[in-house]
């Protein structure tokens, strides 16, 4: 199967993704954060690098689908997916005008060819968490580039993602409220996240706990 794990920055997407390749033996398909020479430019001058920082993430993801579909007898959890790069952080570029116009359209048309390539996720995982418990997690992990991230910026991406989950018919959508689960700490947060997967893992319908 090819899970995969969506939520905003901070909401915990590569520690669960962690837990749970231990816990049932699956592949990890990170997020191309370490030795992304766009990121920490980025967050210095937006308009500047918005471009080039979604062009780089594409085709990270690109690559990564490309090696699902190439070992299907595997179960492989991918970190964040190539839907949530146009639809939540592209989009959001666009919108608050850190990327324009013509860079946006190109960026789309690229994203709308890709998606003639690609297969969906069998499952997706939504991790919901509110601004507050973002920014926690945010200055928890201690990244130098993240630490200076506008609240607005976070809200706005929310945004999208309630926007974006509502409207996901691609395949099937496992919503998980994260705000009062700490499921590091937690073994039974855990516990709890991994009974629900499993009950689900093959019913077609969005459910939220």
């Amino acid at each position: 199967m090819h899970i995969a794990i969506t939520g905003n920055i901070g909401a915990g997407k590569t520690t669960l993704a962690e837990k749970l390749a231990k816990h049932y033996g699956w592949e990890v398909y990170y997020e191309a954060v370490d030795g992304n020479p766009y990121l920490a430019p980025f967050y210095g001058d937006m308009p500047k690098w918005s471009f080039h920082l979604q062009i780089f993430f594409l085709n990270s993801r690109f690559e990564q689908v490309l090696k699902i579909k190439n070992q299907e007898e595997k179960t492989i959890i991918q970190d964040r997916t190539i839907y949530e790069d146009a639809y939540i952080f592209a989009q959001n570029l666009y919108e608050s005008g850190h990327m324009n116009q013509t860079d946006y359209e190109t960026y789309k048309s690229l994203f709308n060819t890709i998606m003639k390539a690609i297969s969906p996720p069998d499952l997706m995982i939504y991790l919901k968490a509110d601004v507050n418990k973002l920014v926690s997690q945010i200055k928890k992990r201690n990244r130098d580039y993240e630490q200076n991230i506008d609240p607005q910026y976070l809200i706005s991406l929310n945004s999208l993602y309630e926007g974006f989950t509502k409207e996901y018919n691609h395949g099937k959508l496992l919503e998980i409220d994260v705000n009062q689960m700490d499921f590091v700490g937690n073994d039974l947060d855990f516990k709890h996240i991994t009974e629900i997967i499993e009950k689900n893992i093959n019913i077609g319908t969005q459910l939220e706990i």
